[in-house]
């Protein structure tokens, strides 16, 4: 499809993929730069350009802190951001392929659909139309005041983030018919905060029909889990939004939205500084101060009260984690973790305990009454126990957590749910030993391996085949299952199991049935979310 494409805005002409039978349209814009007085506002539609847009070329990523989720760009920052990127092997309009929306993670902070680790080629080789984008991060996304509130017409701000999300999906319904792509079979998709805009768009009305599929990658966790309070699926009331985001702008010279908007975006970038430190999760581990908010219109409610009530939009859902995760480490890096302590601690990282010790007291704290058994459940008189231990916990406890989300989600939703957890050990991005780390089985669902030099193994390339057929599938169908892969039979929430995809491919219990147990009598203790 080398001729040039209507889009709503004006003609597009993309240029041949590396496979020369595809065709990429990078840096198309789909709203307004949201600048001046448009900062913190709804997106609006693009302005019209004349002529032919020569679409080979990412836009600039949103401002963001410099970070490791970019590697691999060299793309300017620019608050004219919005721009969203198409691979296509539809030779013609007339073509209805089924359409992938990729939702780039980084803790609604950091990232950019530019990123090579989102190279939608090898899923468009399997018919999709694939999308990437940008999206509005950290202060700039999901920043909330009384004063934007009052002024929105909704009473409500803080997610401009999540507003930009909506935006492309509508670009999507309204343009990606000329694509070759079908607008009635849309998927969203996303890893960690990717994962997590997936769970808020699938509980948003102003997304309600835009989409068809969903498929969250880390995490979609039950209400009762305290880990969901700081992990990517954590979210703020409008009231402690509000207040925080008036602390935040005063601190950086913004006593009016006037004076706010006249700032260089560089005076308003939030880095690790950013963090909310109120929210009580169980543990040390805090989430990023900026993320998406209960605002009673993009979000009107909560998980437990949208699920409880049935207000969730009723779409297709495959969700998953993954082995080394969470804060569950290879035991091969136990020492290594001893010795660097705390370095490395970022908003909504998870803690990682690999001393008894630590291991201990932190179950004292998240459990309390309950720790006697949790220590007995998962035992330890070692250094090395203690950190098998944790492992096993944390493993235990996203499954179970994701295993009892599908039982809410599915009460008031009828299509098929599919769970998976992730335990092929990779060595993207320099992971060494390899680790089936979080973020890194999106190298193989996109079957994008050759974007990194990691020295992958045959094995890797036949678990990256398998893994974006399922994908493919799923988007396609509504149904990861097809011919040669094997089965991945359906959720059902009268069978305590989760399809292990990588080491191995089949079913495997959630938990230990006195674990299991454990878990759903602790979950049932905490605040529902």
């Amino acid at each position: 499809m080398r001729h040039p494409v209507e889009t709503e805005a004006g003609l597009v002409e993309g240029i041949p993929g590396r496979d020369r039978a595809l065709t990429v349209y990078r840096g198309i814009p789909y709203a307004a730069p949201p600048v001046g007085e448009s900062r913190w506002r709804a997106p609006q539609p693009p302005p019209p350009w004349p002529g032919v847009r020569t679409a080979d070329t990412f836009g600039p990523m949103c401002p963001q802190a410099p970070n490791s989720e970019v590697a691999g760009t060299d793309l300017p920052m620019s608050e004219d951001c919005l721009h969203l990127n198409i691979w296509t092997g539809a030779a013609s309009t007339e073509e209805r392929r089924p359409v992938l929306v990729w939702i780039h993670g980084g803790g609604f902070r950091v990232g950019t659909g530019a990123s090579p680790r989102y190279d939608g080629e090898a899923l468009a080789r399997r018919d999709l139309v694939v999308v990437t984008f940008n999206y509005r991060l950290g202060a700039f996304g999901f920043l909330a005041t009384p004063e934007l509130s009052a002024e929105s017409g909704h009473h409500a701000s803080g997610n401009y983030g999540l507003l930009d999300c909506v935006a492309v999906l509508r670009w999507v319904r309204d343009n990606i018919t000329d694509f070759g792509g079908d607008p009635d079979r849309v998927t969203i998709a996303g890893q960690s905060a990717g994962a997590g805009a997936v769970n808020f768009l699938a509980m948003s009305p102003p997304a309600q029909g835009l989409f068809h599929r969903a498929v969250a990658q880390s995490h979609a966790r039950y209400s009762r889990d305290p880990e969901l309070r700081y992990l990517a699926t954590s979210y703020r009331t409008l009231a402690d939004a509000e207040s925080a985001g008036a602390r935040y702008a005063g601190e950086r010279g913004g006593p009016s939205l006037a004076r706010l908007r006249s700032l260089p975006w560089q005076k308003l970038v939030d880095g690790d500084a950013a963090v909310d430190s109120l929210v009580e999760t169980g543990s040390s581990a805090k989430p990023p101060l900026f993320r998406p908010v209960a605002d009673g219109w993009v979000l009107p409610a909560g998980y437990a009260e949208t699920y409880a009530k049935g207000l969730q939009n009723n779409v297709g859902y495959l969700a998953g984690s993954n082995r080394d995760e969470s804060g569950a480490v290879p035991e091969s890096t136990f020492a290594s973790y001893r010795t660097a302590g705390r370095k490395a601690w970022r908003p909504g990282m998870p803690p990682v305990h690999v001393t008894l010790d630590d291991f201990t007291a932190a179950a004292r704290r998240k459990y309390g009454e309950m720790a006697d058994e949790f220590l007995r459940l998962y035992p330890a008189v070692t250094d090395d126990e203690a950190g098998r231990a944790h492992n096993a916990a944390v493993r235990d406890n996203a499954r179970v957590s994701t295993f009892l989300w599908g039982t809410d989600w599915t009460r008031h939703a009828d299509r098929p749910v599919h769970t998976y957890f992730w335990t092929h050990r990779s060595p993207a991005r320099g992971q060494d030993p390899r680790r089936a780390s979080h973020s890194s089985e999106t190298d193989f669902v996109l079957d994008n391996l050759d974007q990194d030099d990691a020295g992958w193994s045959a094995e890797d390339r036949a678990v990256a085949g398998i893994m974006s057929g399922y994908w493919a599938n799923f988007v396609a169908t509504g149904d990861p299952n097809g011919p040669g892969l094997p089965d991945w039979p359906p959720y059902s929430p009268d069978s305590a199991t989760v399809m292990e995809v990588g080491e191995g491919f089949g079913p495997v219990p959630v938990a230990e049935p006195e674990r299991l147990d454990f878990w759903k009598r602790f979950f049932r203790t905490q605040q529902a979310w």
